[in-house]
């Protein structure tokens, strides 16, 4: 049988395991919650216990905490940011509506730890108490959410980067692939020629911006609502506590943190994260559109597009032979569809606060911090085992680009709307190209005609 300790809460007396650095309000919400079957991201639980070591901090330093307490519970709080401690923050994801348990649950845990520092024992309150001072001055109605912000932030600084990873893979492409002449498509028919290197760097553009929103939506993130106390007045605090958390904080981080503008309007709204949900939702929507095209454009072998080849990673099919399917592709489309479904999540629970409070905010931290994780490795996935083995079919570029009913639209300026149209028309009727009917009447030579369909492209083709 488990060996346990007795401790005991507002509520009476409850066996916790006596290995356990946690203590009996994390016990008590294992007997009460245990709907998603998964535990609390820990990048929100160190984004709380960054926030309890700073807050550790500003306590010292207005004259509230002496300088025992706040050595240990600062070497607490670097010992669970190294790792090892992971086991000890069991709360499932779908608990108390601010976080209370998860709080609570980061409180016991850095207070026993902080207790053995000072040669204490765990589940001993009097060195070092879970609420009177590794939560002394705060809230979990304004740490939880300040504690998801900071994961968001850290978050940033994994996502951006496979992004980039993600570009600069385009990027060779878009180069590699920069003479290469293709018919373009609107609307799925024929459309005016460009080059497989414009398409590719512009899906590469489309991620800039992309990156371009998660720093504005990062950068709201960094104003905090930690000390603002229940709903945000500051309540049993001093008036410099907060810039002082938020000053702690960002030298602990080398980050930018501030305090709130407000901190009512900070405690009720959880506005800033669907921001950041919303930019991640987008940039799932690039790159979903982004595997779809290079789905169409690889469709075939033999009766589709088949304009590129994307490279096999398995077997397509368990009864056709040699059939091979889009994979990564299918993967990352299903891996964005996800993302998208955990913005609308984070929209509902933004938009659900009641008077000065949200309740859902586990569940806005939960499917933020999923969405992050996911696209940081799909865009890594798609980069590495997709894009950078793309080979072009050049001769079947070519061939739909010079059997394109678009094509003759850059004869527009030379013989005028009408005249174009009755082109095309005969090229569709005679099988024959734009080029071929243009030199036949003599309407340029072909090799004029080339130099039309090179300017034609933009500056890219050089």
């Amino acid at each position: 049988m488990t060996q346990t300790r007795v401790e005991k809460d507002s509520l009476g007396e409850l066996d916790v395991p006596v290995e356990a650095y946690y203590g009996v309000h994390t016990c008590r919400s294992l007997m009460n919650f245990d709907v998603a079957g998964e535990r609390l991201p820990i990048e929100i639980v160190h984004g709380m216990v960054r926030l309890k070591w700073a807050c550790a901090r500003a306590n010292h330093v207005l004259g509230l905490m002496d300088d025992k307490k706040k050595d240990a519970i600062a070497a607490a709080c670097q010992k669970v940011l190294a790792g090892g401690f992971e086991d000890q923050f069991p709360i499932d994801v779908f608990h108390a509506g601010s976080g209370t348990s998860s709080n609570m649950n980061t409180n016991e845990v850095l207070a026993n730890i902080a207790n053995e520092e000072l040669g204490g024992t765990r589940g001993d309150r009097s060195l070092i108490h879970p609420n009177d001072d590794v939560n002394k001055g705060q809230s979990t109605n304004n740490i939880f959410p300040s504690g998801i912000r900071v994961a968001c932030v850290y978050l940033v600084d994994d996502l951006v980067p496979a992004l980039q990873h993600l570009i600069e893979t385009l990027e060779t492409k878009a180069d590699e692939f920069k003479d290469i002449i293709k018919s373009g498509r609107t609307h799925l028919q024929d459309a005016v020629p460009e080059t497989l290197g414009q398409g590719f760097a512009a899906w590469a553009n489309s991620l800039r911006k992309d990156i371009r929103r998660i720093e504005a939506s990062r950068d709201r993130l960094l104003e905090i609502g930690a000390g603002g106390n229940a709903i945000g007045t500051g309540v049993n605090t001093k008036a410099s506590y907060r810039p002082e958390i938020a000053k702690q904080l960002s030298e602990i981080s080398g980050k930018s943190f501030r305090p709130a503008e407000n901190g009512i309007e900070i405690t009720q709204f959880l506005t800033d994260m669907a921001d950041m949900s919303s930019s991640l939702r987008m940039t799932a929507m690039d790159i979903g559109k982004t595997c779809n095209d290079l789905r169409l454009l690889a469709s075939g072998p033999n009766t589709g597009l088949a304009e590129v080849v994307l490279p096999a990673v398995e077997p397509g099919s368990s009864i056709m032979p040699g059939k091979i399917n889009p994979s990564i592709c299918e993967a990352a489309n299903m891996a964005c569809i996800q993302v998208m479904g955990n913005d609308h999540a984070v929209q509902l629970a933004a938009a659900a606060g009641q008077l000065e409070l949200n309740t859902h905010m586990p569940v806005t931290g939960y499917n933020l911090v999923k969405s992050f994780r996911i696209l940081e490795r799909c865009a890594r996935m798609l980069a590495d085992k997709c894009i950078v083995g793309i080979e072009a079919n050049r001769e079947r570029c070519y061939h739909y680009f010079e059997t394109s009913g678009g094509l003759g639209t850059i004869l527009n300026p030379i013989l005028g709307y009408d005249k174009v149209a009755a082109l095309v028309k005969e090229s569709l009727k005679t099988k024959k190209t734009a080029r071929e009917i243009v030199v036949e009447k003599g309407i340029m030579t072909g090799e004029d005609f080339d130099k039309l369909v090179k300017n034609c492209t933009g500056p890219n083709l050089e």
